[in-house]
């Protein structure tokens, strides 16, 4: 009975661990840290794993979003971060309506696009 319980919870193990892997993308939001300024704005650090593989393979922004997908604010990367794994940058003076408690943030990848783990986080 023992031996069996152990292989359903190893089975599960792997299927979660296999299902986060299909998740995955090119470029992934892994950690946001949302911060209110003091004039009544943003600034979220947002942290991205990215696949980059050079000048033309690599994350090249950021977007932070409303959850009905209206765009409130974004950061170019310009440059591939190949070493700098994965990388944490900020994007500051986000306006957000007051109507709004949550966003979500989302990476974009030069060539692939918009493939890969999003966060959706609420505001404190």
């Amino acid at each position: 009975m023992a031996n069996g319980l152990k292989r359903r919870a190893v089975s599960g193990i792997c299927l979660a661990l296999l299902a986060a892997v299909a998740l995955a993308g090119e470029a992934d939001v892994v950690a946001v840290k949302p911060t209110r300024e003091s004039n009544g704005t943003w600034r979220f650090d947002v942290t991205v794993k990215s696949n980059d593989r050079g000048w033309d393979y690599y994350a090249d922004a950021f977007e932070v979003l409303t959850p009905k997908g209206v765009l409130l604010g974004r950061r170019i990367l310009f440059h591939p971060h190949e070493t700098e794994q994965p990388f944490t940058r900020e994007l500051s003076g986000v306006k957000i309506p007051p109507e709004v408690n949550k966003v979500v943030v989302r990476a974009r990848h030069k060539p692939r696009g918009y493939d890969g783990a999003t966060m959706t986080i609420e505001l404190p």
